[in-house]
C-alpha cells in the first residue's frame, strides 16, 4: 500500500440503537445483518441515533484524535472500527491489522496470570505465538510488571490492566491501533511514556486513533482531532 492510500475509511456511516434492546443480538442475527444491510433511515419509538453520517479518512502515519461527551459516539467509531458492531447504514473500508484498546482489562481472563493473558491477548489482536514469545520481554519490560506478571490479573488494579493491555497493543506489529481513554487511569510517569511511545509509532507510519476527554493530551499527540458533538463529526483544530 501506498503512503497515499488511506488505511481507514467510514463512508456515510450511521449507527442506531434501541433504548429497548436489553440483550445482544444472536450471532446468526449479526451476520444475516451484515450481508443484508438495506438503507433505513428511519428510527422507531425507542431507537435513536448514535452515528449520523461520519466521513473519515485516515492514512498510514496518520494520529487521529477524538474528543467530545460522554455518550457523543466516539467510542462506536472505534467498535465499528474494529468490528465489535456494524454500522446500519454506510461503508467501513480496513486495509490493515487492527489492534484495539478499547476496554481496560478487556480481553484478559481474571483467573489467569499477566504472562498468560499476554498469550490470550495478543492472539485476540492478530499476535502469533511466536511472536509474542520473541516479544515478551519487552511487553513486559514496557509494562513495568516485571514483579506482578505471574499473578492473576484479578489481582490487578485498574492501571495495571491498562499498563498490560497497552503494552501488548504496542508491541503488535498492527497497522492500525484504537486507543479508548487510555491515560485516564495512569499515573503521569507512565502517561508520559505512552505519549512517547505514540510519537514513536507514528514514526513507524503506524495508523493511531484515540479516544480522550483530554483536549491538551490530543493536541500533544494528535495531528488530527476531530469533535464527536450530536453523533456528526467536526474537524478540530489539532494546535
Amino acid at each position: 500500500m501506498s503512503s497515499d492510500e488511506y488505511t481507514l475509511k467510514l463512508d456515510g456511516v450511521w449507527k442506531k440503537y434501541s433504548t429497548t434492546d436489553f440483550f445482544h443480538k444472536s450471532i446468526r442475527e449479526e451476520i444475516v445483518g451484515l450481508f443484508n444491510r438495506k438503507k433505513d433511515d428511519t428510527l422507531s419509538k425507542d431507537e435513536f441515533w448514535a452515528l449520523r453520517d461520519i466521513n473519515l479518512e485516515f492514512k498510514q502515519g496518520d494520529v487521529v484524535g477524538l474528543y467530545g461527551t460522554n455518550g457523543a459516539g466516539k467510542t462506536t467509531i472505534l467498535k465499528i472500527i474494529s468490528s465489535i458492531t456494524y454500522p446500519t447504514i454506510g461503508s467501513i473500508t480496513v486495509n490493515g491489522t487492527v489492534a484495539p484498546l478499547i476496554e481496560v482489562g478487556a480481553g484478559f481472563h481474571p483467573d489467569l496470570t499477566g504472562r498468560e493473558n499476554i498469550y490470550v491477548n495478543g492472539t485476540i489482536i492478530g499476535m502469533q505465538i511466536k511472536e509474542i514469545k520473541e516479544k515478551m520481554d519487552n511487553i513486559i519490560a514496557f509494562s513495568e510488571l516485571a514483579a506482578f506478571i505471574d499473578m492473576p490479573v484479578k489481582k490487578y488494579s485498574s492501571g495495571m490492566y491498562l499498563r498490560l493491555g497497552f503494552a501488548i497493543a504496542v508491541n503488535s506489529s498492527a497497522g492500525i491501533l484504537l486507543f479508548d481513554e487510555i491515560m485516564s487511569v495512569s499515573d503521569g510517569a507512565f502517561q508520559q511514556k505512552c505519549i512517547d511511545k505514540i510519537k514513536e509509532l507514528k514514526r513507524e507510519n503506524r495508523t493511531i486513533v484515540m479516544v480522550s476527554h483530554n483536549l491538551s493530551l490530543l493536541r500533544e499527540t494528535a495531528d488530527k482531532i476531530y469533535l464527536i458533538k450530536d453523533s456528526t463529526a467536526v474537524p478540530m483544530s489539532a494546535g
